[in-house]
């Protein structure tokens, strides 16, 4: 039996934690212990989302760009995803009596998604009203309210078609 365990990317950060690699293993390390019962089982797919983690890696990259070139979005999104998968692979190596390996995969979209013009996708930290509406001059950033917690950077997230790498995960 394969089980598939969808984590949130808000359940690598926990509420007041500033979403340190730390913070973020010593998280995972928690949620992999309970994933022990279902290694047991059959085989175990681990998907993550990463939103809070690509926010601030942007907000990383905006702070840096006169030094350094920042990353367009995708390029944030794959790298974030390299980390948690990275942090989840050894934490998930440590109560796994077999081999564990991370696989990032790339989903295919199109480009005349309407996602594009109207994004909705939340992604970094909250910001007061009066601070994202600030952000959103300066930056050019699309800022929304989120689910009463405060308002964020809201990106395009399109509908996905296909992960391109389907058929070699799937042998």
């Amino acid at each position: 039996m394969t089980s598939v365990i969808a984590l949130g990317g808000n359940a690598l950060i926990r509420p007041g934690e500033r979403g340190t690699a730390a913070e973020q293993r010593a998280n995972l390390r928690a949620t992999c212990a309970a994933l022990r019962p279902l290694l047991a089982d059959g085989e175990l797919v681990v998907t993550h989302g990463n939103g809070p983690q690509v926010g601030n890696e942007l907000v990383r990259q905006e702070r840096a760009a006169d030094e350094v070139p920042p990353l367009p979005l995708y390029l944030a999104v794959a790298q974030t995803q390299a980390e948690i998968g990275a942090l989840i692979e050894s934490e998930l190596a440590a109560v796994a009596d077999r081999p564990v390996v991370c696989v990032l995969t790339h989903v295919s979209v199109d480009e005349d998604d309407p996602a594009f013009e109207r994004p909705t996708k939340p992604v970094g930290p909250f910001y007061a009203e009066e601070q994202a509406r600030a952000l959103e001059s300066e930056r050019g950033w699309t800022v929304a309210h989120d689910a009463g917690r405060g308002w964020r950077r809201v990106v395009p997230s399109p509908e996905p078609l296909e992960i391109v790498e389907l058929e070699a995960v799937r042998t």
